[in-house]
């Protein structure tokens, strides 16, 4: 892992710590940035985030499907616990804290964003991380991009139609227009782009060019997220400075969520005796968010200063300590696989 991986949790709280200031000192620039939108997608925020998505989906490799019906048991776990089980026990658990167990703390509307969001991050299986996770835990790498590919597929025709389920259950009112711009925006045209310098990059087969282009152009992607979270929190400041305490309060359920989904996945795996070069990524892909996308589609939909926006950005604050401490877990249970 570089510097700026390795220490994620760090910078993206200083960046949080640095938008609060400049929200409040400078709150005109931010109205200002705010402004710059075109069909309810901030033009800024879209950059940024297409510069933290794009390498991610460069790394996708199509050809690596043909693979799939190789260790069809850690696929199936994880896909299941992607598709089926995460996006419903994130709704169910947004439903349970704000709707009744911080029924006292925040009111109606904004509760109702924040749940948002954590649905958003539910419904976004992640994509770019996961080759850390895997690279940690010493997990096969083929399997890990056969995962990575299709669950991008499956992204791009289950995103919107698992999103707006369950923001229509909860009772928020989502214009599909706007849900299926952001997935066209955030997922189909980065993976057409990357798919496209994939070819050009790739002629002869062997990959170092893929991987020379993609470590040239990872400190952007680490960059832009960066900027993202110091423009979101720039937007939040008031909120955050007001309510000190929403922070903690939205990182509960999503700690909870995590943990649980990854004893799901893990303890599935070993019962069903996966491999532990399998059974680690598995849990690892079904735990860890695509919380870019999140990000993306919760500003598109709900707006830059919206409560949905900040859930998916503590999100990012929360992921990378958990996912470290469930390397360390599944390092230390390794033995206990085949």
């Amino acid at each position: 892992m570089s510097l700026f991986e390795r220490y994620l949790s760090i910078w993206v709280a200083l960046c949080i710590l640095a938008g609060v200031i400049l929200g409040v000192m400078m709150p005109q620039l931010f109205k200002a940035v705010a402004a710059l939108e075109y069909a309810s997608v901030n033009l800024v925020v879209a950059v940024l985030i297409w510069i933290m998505i794009y390498p991610m989906m460069v790394n996708v490799d199509f050809a690596s499907i043909r693979d799939v019906g190789r260790k069809r048991r850690g696929l199936c776990i994880t896909l299941v616990v992607n598709w089926l089980i995460k996006p419903f026990t994130m709704a169910a658990l947004g439903v349970l804290f704000f709707e009744y167990a911080f029924a006292g703390l925040v009111d109606p509307q904004t509760a109702r964003e924040y749940i948002a969001g954590m649905i958003l991050l539910g419904v976004a299986p992640c994509t770019a991380m996961v080759f850390v996770w895997s690279q940690l835990v010493r997990g096969d790498a083929n399997y890990t991009l056969v995962q990575v590919s299709i669950n991008d597929i499956i992204m791009v025709f289950a995103f919107a139609p698992i999103a707006a389920l369950l923001l229509g259950v909860t009772e928020i009112v989502v214009p599909w227009e706007t849900l299926l711009l952001s997935v066209i925006l955030y997922v189909v045209i980065p993976l057409a782009a990357g798919y496209a310098t994939r070819r050009a990059l790739d002629k002869s087969g062997h990959h170092e060019q893929i991987a020379e282009f993609t470590n040239g152009i990872k400190p952007f992607s680490v960059m832009g997220l960066l900027a993202t979270v110091i423009l979101l929190f720039g937007f939040q400041a008031q909120t955050i400075i007001d309510k000190p305490m929403v922070i903690a309060l939205i990182a509960i359920p999503l700690l909870i969520q995590s943990y649980a989904i990854f004893v799901v996945a893990y303890g599935w795996a070993y019962l069903w005796r996966v491999p532990f070069t399998t059974a680690a990524p598995a849990a690892l892909i079904g735990t860890s968010n695509f919380f870019e996308l999140a990000v993306a589609v919760a500003i598109s939909l709900f707006g830059l200063n919206s409560g949905a926006a900040l859930a998916t950005v503590v999100g990012v604050l929360v992921e990378v300590p958990v996912m470290l401490s469930l390397v360390a877990f599944a390092n230390r249970t390794r033995l206990h696989f085949a």
